[in-house]
């Protein structure tokens, strides 16, 4: 007779479905909707049984994150051995393609987003953010070893760079044929490797004159406008789930009545919070469009206005990791709104074909890769705080959409 115990194959077997069921699930639901009676009936066995697997939900939790995690740390590892930066980079695109493709033909619970980690207690936390700072490392050495503070600052803003357009392909890749994925993945590389403008390097960013998607720093802000502000600050350090309405309402002082009559629902406090960021997003791109100059110049300061917020303001741009936690009807809307943004950018990148300023590249595909960089941005917002010269940390972080990850032979 076999054994039953934990250590036969079946019981790894079962293990795996469960992992892979969870992992569904957190990436449909989120964290706090992913339930163990959930994951049970996704996989035709009652709670009860998932418990001789997993105790806790937070174990099941840790262990959907970790196979991801390694995952990850495997895909950086099988890149980091080609043989150089260039190499490297189209590798680890093309193993991300081909996990979506498998994933769209069928394969489950491959990967799950990372959005939700900091929503974890701080003793299941830590590991699992040690070891995503460990694929940050092994990304980074893709562009070779720094030989000094300038070199390894500009090796974390690619490697930052290039792990959010990866993380944000799963998105945007739905709007596409896997018989398109060979093509859109040589783009990908392309536009990562080279950057956008026709003359590499070119940054020159204009002022743009109607700045008012910046907060004021003279006016009071309104109690809604405060309730925003915190929300979206504390919704992008700790995720949906960490950032309770509690926390939200003790932040500015107030109580969660108070938060109350302004919001009848979390939710629709997170949609509020898109919004206005979306609102912001467009009023800067509008005034690029209409600003001077030829368009990579209208494109470089919208990127400069934008980058300027996630670094700087005291209200960046809420992080798409919120998405999430919505439910599937919000989700689609917030989706719709930013492909909007994003083939507005797309249109800023065709303009500039035509005048000669911007590279023949994709610009759908270009697109979606400015969207991940500025979303990324309030992440690096630590590492922009290290330069002495805000324009400095824009411009540094900047360059690996005006010159590419890769350097120039």
């Amino acid at each position: 007779m076999a054994d039953t115990g934990k250590g036969t194959k079946r019981f790894g077997e079962k293990r795996q479905a469960i992992v892979h069921a969870a992992s569904v699930l957190v990436n449909e639901v989120g964290v706090q909707a992913t339930t163990l009676s959930e994951v049970a009936r996704a996989i035709g066995l009652n709670a009860t049984s998932i418990t001789y697997y997993f105790s806790r939900k937070d174990q099941l939790i840790v262990a959907v994150y970790e196979e991801t995690l390694d995952r990850m740390d495997r895909m950086a590892s099988e890149a980091l051995a080609e043989p150089d930066p260039e190499a490297r980079l189209r590798k680890y695109v093309a193993l991300h393609v081909a996990l979506r493709t498998r994933i769209r033909k069928g394969e489950r619970g491959l990967v799950t987003a990372l959005s939700e980690i900091r929503s974890l207690d701080p003793e299941s936390q830590q590991p699992l953010l040690d070891r995503y700072r460990h694929v940050v490392e092994k990304v980074r050495s893709f562009f070779g070893e720094p030989t000094s503070a300038e070199q390894r600052a500009l090796y974390s803003a690619r490697a930052h760079v290039l792990l959010e357009a990866m993380m944000w392909w799963p998105v945007w890749s739905l709007r596409y044929s896997t018989l398109d994925f060979p093509r859109v993945e040589q783009r990908m590389v392309d536009i990562l490797a080279h950057g956008l403008p026709a003359l590499r390097g070119t940054w020159k960013p204009l002022r743009l004159e109607v700045r008012h998607w910046r907060s004021d720093s003279e006016g009071a802000p309104s109690q809604n406008d405060e309730f925003l502000r915190a929300a979206t600050i504390m919704i992008n350090q700790l995720g949906y789930r960490g950032a309770s309405v509690n926390r939200i309402a003790e932040s500015i002082n107030v109580t969660k009545g108070s938060f109350y009559h302004h919001h009848e629902a979390k939710d629709e406090l997170v949609l509020a919070c898109f919004d206005k960021s979306h609102d912001r997003l467009s009023a800067t791109q509008m005034a690029g469009k209409h600003g001077g100059g030829d368009y990579w110049e209208r494109l470089s300061s919208v990127l400069y206005e934008l980058l300027r917020l996630q670094f700087f303001d005291p209200m960046p741009l809420l992080r798409t990791t919120a998405l999430q936690a919505l439910n599937s009807e919000h989700k689609n809307d917030v989706v719709t709104r930013s492909n909007r943004l994003a083939r507005r950018f797309a249109g800023f990148l065709i303009d500039g074909i035509a005048d000669g300023s911007v590279r023949p590249i994709d610009p759908l595909v270009a697109s979606q890769i400015i969207m991940s960089t500025l979303n990324a941005a309030y992440e690096a917002r630590r590492w922009a705080e290290r330069f002495g010269d805000g324009d400095e940390a824009i411009a540094t972080y900047a360059s690996t959409l005006f010159s590419g990850l890769i350097d120039p032979a």
